[in-house]
């Protein structure tokens, strides 16, 4: 890991001069001992009057208003920096996720009409059906958002516990799943944790069966072929594990470590990687999308790295 150590010097110049001020603050805080108020700050900037995230925080599509999947992006980061659910900016997510929730499906809507007006992916352009390709990306994390900041028996406690039910519902019988869906049940699983036994109560199925079913989708996802990794996008070990304890690693430790050998390899002189993916042409929206996920790339990496203890 020494390369990735002598190049850190340059990442942290790196976003400093070209990330955004969000990612920026990300990376102060998790590993130059920055302050978490100031992410707070610079989130926040990408929040709605109606509690949801848009702005394009979620670098490939620029909808200004609220979405659920922007708001996922934004929860995920609350939860890094351990945002007390008390704060303003929980209380506000909360009410957004209770007024967009389709008891119907379960699910709160991946990807809205309204994306189609601003600068955008093609994989994120609204369609008819389009709800069949994304299923419980992200409501199976939205829903655990919901239970985790909530108060046990508050309406949107139980609103959550509705979507769980019929998350898992989906997730027992999948025997596959795309590793974005995967990734964001194991983010419920990890809140679901603490609530075991409501869990047994509410889906019929221990948290047990759900953990193994998981890793089992987990593991099927994973681009197993060396040789395969940065041809195109597909998950790699590392996107799929959130520390040395997850059964993955266990599995295939040697797999897990040529995944962080590739990283270093692959990693610019200037100190951030290249992106694996693109909008298909070359347009100025997608050229400032593409510097941003440079940013949010680097951090995401080096925090993954730090977190398995070879920083």
């Amino acid at each position: 890991m020494e390369k990735l150590t002598k190049n850190f010097t340059k990442t942290s110049i790196w976003m400093k001069r070209y990330a955004r001020p969000l990612e920026e603050a990300r990376w102060r805080a998790l590993f130059e001992k920055g302050s978490k108020r100031e992410v707070l700050r610079y989130l926040t900037a990408f929040q709605n009057e109606d509690g949801g995230f848009g702005h394009g925080i979620e670098p490939d599509f620029w909808l200004p208003g609220s979405s659920p999947m922007a708001t996922w992006a934004a929860g995920q980061q609350l939860l890094e920096m351990r945002v007390a659910s008390k704060e303003p900016v929980i209380t506000r997510v909360i009410s957004y996720l209770m007024n967009t929730y389709d008891p119907e499906t379960g699910m709160w809507p991946s990807v809205i009409p309204e994306v189609n007006d601003f600068p955008h992916a093609p994989w994120w352009h609204y369609k008819e059906g389009i709800q069949s390709q994304w299923m419980f990306n992200p409501s199976a994390e939205l829903a655990g958002f919901l239970v985790d900041w909530s108060a046990i028996g508050s309406e949107a406690s139980e609103l959550g516990w509705h979507s769980i039910v019929r998350a898992v519902e989906r997730l027992m019988a999948a025997d596959d799943m795309d590793f974005h869906e995967v990734l964001c049940y194991q983010q419920l699983l990890s809140i679901l944790s603490r609530y075991k036994s409501r869990l047994q109560t509410e889906s019929l199925y221990t948290f047990s069966l759900i953990e193994s079913h998981i890793y089992d989708l987990t593991e099927a996802c994973v681009e197993m072929e060396p040789s395969k990794w940065g041809r195109s996008y597909s998950a790699l070990p590392l996107d799929m594990i959130d520390g040395p304890q997850h059964p993955f690693y266990e599995k295939f430790p040697d797999l897990v470590r040529e995944n962080a050998k590739f990283y270093m390899n692959t990693l610019l002189d200037e100190g951030v990687w290249d992106i694996t993916w693109d909008w298909g042409d070359h347009s100025e929206s997608y050229v400032l999308a593409k510097r941003q996920w440079q940013g949010v790339v680097a951090v995401n990496r080096y925090k993954k790295m730090k977190v398995m203890g070879w920083l």
